[in-house]
């Protein structure tokens, strides 16, 4: 099966995509001293909020004609699950700056919240990026 996509929902995907790796990454590390520490990935608390918008991304994207761009009803269900994807690493974050326990921000926390606010931006058509398609 080829799958032929429009450029908006292949960047979408990607985006989508590099939001899910992110959740696998380290969004807090927690260091106790002598005592070590350790680190937690963003597959909990807010962190979900992330995941559920990363799976509205993969159904806007999958649903309807791929070969064309998001019509308004999958455009809105993009943008709604991308800022879901921003604001659940953004509230993470916030959360997280309140804890005094020797907590702070991982690589995978900052990688979520740029790819949801740059897909974002993407659907809502402000950015241009190259077709990466074969002609």
């Amino acid at each position: 099966m080829q799958f032929n996509f429009h450029k908006q929902k292949l960047y979408s995907l990607i985006f989508a995509g590099i939001a899910l790796i992110a959740l696998f990454l380290p969004w807090v590390s927690i260091s106790l001293g002598i005592f070590g520490g350790g680190t937690v990935n963003g597959f909990r608390s807010w962190g979900i909020l992330s995941f559920i918008g990363v799976l509205g991304v993969a159904a806007a994207c999958f649903l309807g004609n791929n070969a064309l761009p998001f019509d308004e009803t999958f455009k809105k269900v993009a943008l709604a699950s991308f800022a879901a994807i921003a604001v659940g690493a953004l509230i993470f974050f916030l959360r997280l700056s309140n804890a005094t326990l020797g907590a702070s921000s991982g690589f995978g926390l900052w990688l979520t919240l740029i790819a949801g606010v740059v897909g974002v931006i993407w659907v809502l058509g402000k950015i241009s990026l190259p077709d990466i398609k074969k002609s």
